[in-house]
């Protein structure tokens, strides 16, 4: 699932040769330098792909490669993880998925792992799905439209797709869920909260599932 781009200028070169000395170290004893600058460079490829505005690239993408890195370490056995992991997947991950996995994180207080992604990551998170949140008490100030990766469904636990049909691959010893919700990307805000609150309940009724099963 990942897709390498054109070599990124020398400057941003020099900035995702930072992070990954970084991550490097964060890693130590689990990856070699090697692997973790493979990460770096693969997940700004992707980031750059489907970017709408370019500003933070760089800064999302050590966001994004530690993820992926735990991730991998997760579904190889490398990274001991004691809690459940969810992944949310849906078309462009600006909506639904990001709108599950900011509620679920509201009300699991750090006992579930959670992702999100897109099939097609495109465009901005809308103001409605933000303001929907809010009215919850939940800020999504750090969410951005990520790309579905390998690392990301070999990691999880549950995978949970909205919309996005067969693209998610499928791998034995999963719990795999399709929630039949409607897209709320540009939807009036009186309808985002009718699928936010759709979703509140699919959420809190899984959480109890999630610690019964792991």
């Amino acid at each position: 699932m990942t897709r390498a781009g054109n070599p990124p200028q020398r400057h941003v070169a020099d900035q995702l040769d930072r992070i990954a000395d970084e991550l490097a170290d964060t890693f130590n004893g689990v990856f070699g330098h090697g692997t973790v600058t493979r990460f770096v460079y693969e997940t700004y490829a992707l980031l750059e792909a489907h970017a709408t505005v370019r500003t933070h690239l760089v800064t999302l993408t050590a966001r994004l490669a530690r993820e992926r890195l735990v991730d991998h370490g997760h579904a190889q056995g490398l990274v001991r993880v004691t809690v459940p992991h969810v992944l949310f997947v849906c078309v462009h991950n600006v909506g639904r998925s990001q709108l599950a996995a900011a509620l679920l994180e509201h009300h699991a207080f750090g006992r579930v792992t959670i992702r999100s992604a897109g099939s097609r990551p495109r465009g901005e998170i809308p103001a409605t799905i933000t303001r929907a949140l809010r009215e919850l008490g939940i800020r999504l100030t750090e969410a951005y439209p990520k790309p579905l990766t390998d690392e990301m469904v070999r990691a999880a636990d549950v995978v949970i797709t909205m919309g996005c049909g067969d693209t998610c691959p499928v791998y034995p010893g999963k719990r795999y869920l399709d929630w039949d919700i409607a897209d709320p990307a540009e939807a009036p805000i009186e309808k985002v909260r009718y699928i936010r609150d759709d979703l509140d309940r699919r959420v809190r009724g899984l959480l109890p599932e999630l610690h019964r099963e792991f």
